[in-house]
């Protein structure tokens, strides 16, 4: 009987962890897994059941909740050999995107913990203020990293139409930031712009594909830095940013890294969905450092 362990976060999506927890456990015990749950009450708190679940050598760890909840765990997963199962329970769930798991069938998506088929992808890291953060989808700089200040403001509405409100309203306070980059050994030079976007996956935002070719185990980062703006121009940027083609676009510039220094007087940093960093960070990858079950043909 194979053992899996499951770690849950209830606040999730708003409650919907513990629902899709509940069709998680259902599922593979009615496939003859041994299943112990491990209910996190606090970041802290799953953090240290990551430890105890890991210490038991299950076949897999199943995570239930969004990109917030894996780089909770992070820290503790990423180096291992330990595969992880995510089940996507988050607002936006951009990690699930990128690994083609299930995002509104959290039965299939814990049943690759029986059926799926390990795939080693990267880590991406921020350093800022002497502390090390993991991430695993976009680091937002500037003016997006500013929608997610707003959109975690807001109350309404839901989902991704929630992220959709907060661009129009950062629009209408569009200034741009002074950005100083330095990639890869480079000297720092100056680069003025709406914002810069440091993907590990393509996605942000609940399906906002600002790095469209990024892929989640080439050990590089893909960087897309768009100039500054007026307000007309940004919001008819928005259909091309909606279906993944601004790279063509005059205004954007990309490039792929495997470190990038990025600061500025008004600099503020998110990754997963989470604030980072103010003022200045470094973001690198760490290649191949985390083993996650996909179904069998993903490789996107």
């Amino acid at each position: 009987m194979p053992r899996i362990a499951l770690i849950v976060n209830p606040r999730s999506g708003k409650g919907r962890g513990a629902s899709a927890a509940d069709a998680a456990v259902a599922a593979l015990r009615d496939a003859g897994a041994e299943v112990v749950v491990h209910i996190g009450s606090s970041p802290a708190d799953t953090r240290r059941l990551i430890g105890v679940a890991v210490a038991t050598r299950p076949e897999a760890l199943v995570v239930v909740g969004g990109d917030g909840t894996v780089s909770e765990i992070l820290p503790e997963l990423a180096g291992t050999e330990m595969p992880m199962v995510l089940v996507p329970a988050g607002t936006g769930n951009d990690l699930a995107r990128a690994l083609g798991v299930p995002r509104h069938d959290p039965a299939g998506a814990a049943l690759l913990a029986l059926h799926g088929v390990p795939r080693r992808i990267d880590v991406g890291e921020i350093v800022a203020a002497g502390r090390t953060t993991p991430f695993l989808t976009v680091a937002a700089l500037g003016f997006d990293a500013k929608v997610s200040d707003r959109t975690n403001l807001l109350r309404w509405p839901r989902g991704a139409a929630r992220y959709y409100l907060a661009i129009l309203i950062e629009v209408a306070r569009l200034r741009p930031t002074r950005f100083r980059l330095a990639c890869e050994g480079e000297d720092p030079r100056d680069a003025p712009g709406t914002l810069v976007a440091v993907g590990n996956t393509a996605s942000y935002g609940g399906g906002m594909p600002i790095c469209p070719d990024a892929r989640l185990d080439d050990g590089l980062l893909d960087v897309v830095h768009v100039a500054p703006m007026r307000r007309i121009r940004l919001l008819a940027l928005f259909p091309l940013l909606l279906r993944g083609r601004h790279l063509t676009r005059p205004e954007v510039a990309h490039r792929l890294v495997r470190e990038i220094t990025v600061s500025s007087p008004d600099l503020v940093v998110y990754a997963d969905g989470e604030r980072i960093a103010e003022k200045a960070c470094t973001i690198r990858v760490r290649p191949a450092s985390l083993t996650v079950m996909v179904a069998k043909g993903v490789t996107a």
